[in-house]
């Protein structure tokens, strides 16, 4: 078993350079995942000219460890947006999902992408007669939206259902060699695609400037900021979006054992079910659920969990691949793709998927482009970041600000002494409290320690480990840094301060 994506271990790609000198460029992208390079693409044919900057490498972050599916029907959003905003809300909104999924099989074929796109039904499903009521109310408000959808009793899999939205028309694909080959397709136009180029810095001018972590200046007359959680906080998205995590785990299955669709229930904690073709007369089946907040531990039983649920009901026992994704959830459940905030006037942003980025990040990136070149979308009130709902954000906005306040708060109380640092057994961190600060301690397997400051350089909240992936994960905004502090994900983008212990506390064995 591997605890690398399938995506990430079936497509390698090609490697960019990183930006060493300053450029200048019509549009500059901040991020090369599906939003990102969607955005881009679209602005190449449009003629602007176009670089790409990524801190990682292409591909290789959120968009690289999603589970792809490429659907409309978003689990049960169409009935609580009817409720909540308006028929129209809930047409415009199945207008734009549907869209981007016509958008990119269409954008794949003219390319020649070979990006495994296969065109499948879309299920929200319920095990439970108690439900079937609430899936009926979706299936309706999913019809009545404009989609493709239905109640039904029947789906292909190997388990009983009491009820299900059928959507028809929706799809799957291996998202990293669709976007390897969408950022081929973008250079090819002439744009310029740099990873290992991490901005740290965003003058708003005219025209902007954005300032590289090795000093690097890139000027564009606009700027699209799209790396999942926004890294400038200028806008106070932070205190509309909360982050979460969800694992994956993934078994071969006969071919003949595909339930053939996309399937996803809300209960259980979330299971959601596609398959990719494997080779060898196989499918790759690929589960995911079990979220949680970034930092809250207990991860690797969350993975015991999935697992043990995927044997049970597929019979699939060979856990090959295990990952996890991350994605930010809005006060009102929309995503946000528009101008970066109220005064904005060359910058912008898309973020607040809610684990469903393969069609919003394609939305976006139409809805950014058009915005860019002085284009009509009758959507982009829609997806507005500076809309304010105060009637239907406040419950939730609340909710989320007091989770934050408890864990900038008891987080600091709650660390272990320093002379806990010989309980650790190998693979294990833990926050301890050191000369009255707050540290982040790991031991590797061959017993060394790895110490760095516990506060997280985003806005100073205590992180926590997570013990499957050994990582340390910001609760608050989601950022997530390796055993030494550097930034995995943001919204962070300095590492966390190297701490020195005390020369007794890393000499000490571990603890077996």
């Amino acid at each position: 078993m591997t605890t690398r994506s399938f995506w990430m271990e079936s497509a390698e790609g090609r490697a960019y350079p990183a930006l060493t000198q300053d450029i200048e460029a019509d549009v500059a992208v901040v991020g090369a995942g599906i939003a990102g390079l969607s955005a881009a693409w679209e602005l190449t044919r449009a003629g602007r000219s176009v670089v790409v900057l990524e801190a990682g490498r292409v591909a290789a972050g959120v968009t690289g460890h999603t589970t792809a599916k490429l659907s409309a029907q978003h689990t049960l959003i169409y009935a609580k947006l009817r409720k909540s905003a308006g028929k129209e809300a809930a047409h415009l909104y199945a207008r734009s999902q549907q869209e981007a999924v016509e958008h990119l099989a269409r954008t794949a074929a003219e390319l020649g992408i070979d990006c495994d796109l296969e065109r499948v039904p879309a299920f929200t499903y319920t095990e439970s007669p108690d439900e079937v009521g609430e899936i009926r109310a979706e299936a309706e408000a999913a019809a009545e939206a404009g989609l493709p959808a239905a109640f039904t009793t029947e789906s292909a899999l190997p388990f009983p259902i009491a009820g299900a939205v059928r959507v028809e028309d929706q799809a799957q694909f291996h998202p990293r060699k669709y976007l390897l080959g969408l950022a081929e397709a973008v250079v090819s136009r002439g744009a310029a695609v740099f990873e290992d180029t991490r901005i740290v810095a965003l003058d708003e001018g005219t025209p902007c400037r954005l300032r590289t972590s090795t000093g690097v200046t890139v000027t564009a007359r606009d700027v699209v900021v799209a790396t999942h959680y926004p890294v400038f906080d200028r806008a106070l998205l932070f205190a509309r979006m909360e982050p979460r995590r969800e694992l994956v785990v993934a078994a071969p299955i006969p071919a003949g054992s595909d339930p053939g669709g996309m399937f996803i229930t809300p209960e259980q904690n979330t299971r959601s079910v596609r398959t990719a073709p494997y080779g060898d007369g196989r499918r790759l089946l690929i589960v995911t659920g079990e979220h949680f907040k970034p930092g809250s531990g207990g991860v690797g039983e969350r993975f015991d969990r999935l697992a043990a649920w995927t044997a049970e009901r597929f019979g699939a026992t060979e856990i090959v691949y295990r990952w996890a994704a991350q994605d930010n959830t809005t006060t009102d459940g929309l995503p946000f793709a528009g101008p970066l905030h109220v005064g904005a006037r060359h910058t912008y942003v898309a973020t607040g998927f809610a684990g469903w980025g393969m069609s919003n990040g394609v939305m976006a990136g139409l809805l950014l482009a058009d915005l860019i070149t002085d284009r009509k979308s009758p959507w982009a009130r829609l997806y507005d970041p500076r809309r304010l709902h105060p009637l239907r954000e406040a419950g939730p906005a609340l909710r989320m600000q007091a989770s934050v306040a408890a864990h900038f708060v008891g987080d600091r109380l709650g660390s272990k002494p320093a002379d806990a640092v010989d309980r650790l057994a190998a693979g294990q961190g833990a926050v301890l409290k050191v000369g009255g600060k707050q540290c982040a301690v790991y031991r590797d397997d061959d017993g060394r320690i790895h110490a760095v400051s516990a506060v997280c350089t985003h806005l100073g909240c205590i992180v926590g480990f997570n013990d499957a992936e050994r990582t340390w994960e910001c609760p608050c905004h989601g950022s997530r840094f390796d055993v030494d502090g550097q930034v995995l994900q943001g919204p962070a983008t300095e590492p966390l301060d190297r701490f020195e212990l005390p020369d007794a506390e890393t000499q000490r064995p571990a603890i077996q």
